[in-house]
């Protein structure tokens, strides 16, 4: 009797180890393979393009056309980066800073408080209705349909050829999608709290700053960083509204190292290199926020 209890329970035992070996089993083929596969392929896609640029860079004009293009350079030099820095490059590099914080912090400011008070007070108010459903048309408007538009007013304005040409374009097209962005962002905040507010005596001015902005962070830092990064690499508005040399900015200042009838290729991938390096940063600065902020106030 006893032998036959031992024997059911080690059966017991057999029976209930199995389902783990199954379960590996069932994760195994439950992998995607092929989302793997693409995946590492997409990387290939983008990894080579950056390695050839960085290895480019440090190449000599010579070498660049008689060795392998995706082989290491033999005889690394920093040459190309003088040579770049040395061709006006630290003006270019000031007037893209002046544009992208002249166009950007203005454009965050205003759409920020746009968002605020669309979310707050659309539900008492149609003309903040129709702000926001203008707002959302801004959204469909490309740049290159109203560049001649632009360019006349800018014209007409008497500011043709000046940074402030690049800068007032930019912040109009950058505050639809911003104020997207962050009213939505700002609709998900409790409403508990805003009453909170409201019975403690704060204006709507003081619960903007307060309550709003703390909360808001992550969504602004990621179209800070969005909006920053599309006025950087801009090359329309600042091929189409200026004209002299003193208000080129990178991107546009690339030309410079094309001839007629050459071009120095290792040159402009250190301009390429030189001109990534600041987006580059505020990236890995405000990477964690952005990521937050890609994905908050989309969730109900």
């Amino acid at each position: 009797m006893t032998t036959m209890l031992d024997s059911s329970r080690q059966s017991g035992k057999a029976a209930h180890a199995a389902p783990p070996s199954t379960g590996r089993r069932s994760k195994l083929l439950q992998y995607n393979w092929f989302g793997g596969l693409a995946g590492w392929l997409w990387l290939g896609v983008v990894i080579v393009p950056i390695y050839w640029i960085v290895i480019t860079s440090f190449k000599l004009q010579a070498d660049y056309f008689s060795t392998n293009p995706l082989a290491p350079p033999t005889d690394p030099t920093l040459e190309n980066y003088r040579f770049v820095i040395e061709h006006d490059f630290i003006r270019y590099f000031f007037n893209s800073v002046i544009v992208t914080v002249g166009a950007v912090a203005p454009a965050i400011v205003v759409s920020f408080m746009a968002a605020y008070a669309i979310v707050r007070g659309s539900a008492v108010s149609r003309f903040l209705r129709t702000v926001n459903a203008v707002f959302l048309m801004g959204l469909a408007i490309p740049l290159q349909a109203v560049i001649i538009p632009v360019y006349l007013l800018i014209i007409k304005l008497k500011m043709y050829d000046t940074l402030g040409a690049i800068i007032l374009p930019s912040i109009a097209f950058a505050i639809p999608l911003s104020v997207l962005v962050l009213s939505n962002f700002i609709r998900d905040i409790p409403k508990e709290l805003f009453e909170s507010m409201r019975m403690d005596g704060a204006t709507e001015w003081g619960t903007l700053w307060r309550l709003a902005l703390p909360l808001t962070r992550p969504a602004l830092v990621t179209v800070t960083i969005y909006q920053g990064l599309q006025v950087w690499n801009g090359f329309l508005l600042p091929l189409i509204l200026t004209q002299s040399p003193e208000r080129r900015v990178l991107p546009l200042a690339l030309t410079a190292f094309q001839g007629q009838y050459n071009i120095n290729i290792p040159a402009v991938l250190a301009s390429v290199v030189l001109t990534t390096l600041p987006i580059l940063t505020l990236y890995v600065i405000g990477r964690r926020q952005l990521l937050s902020g890609l994905t908050a106030g989309f969730g109900k």
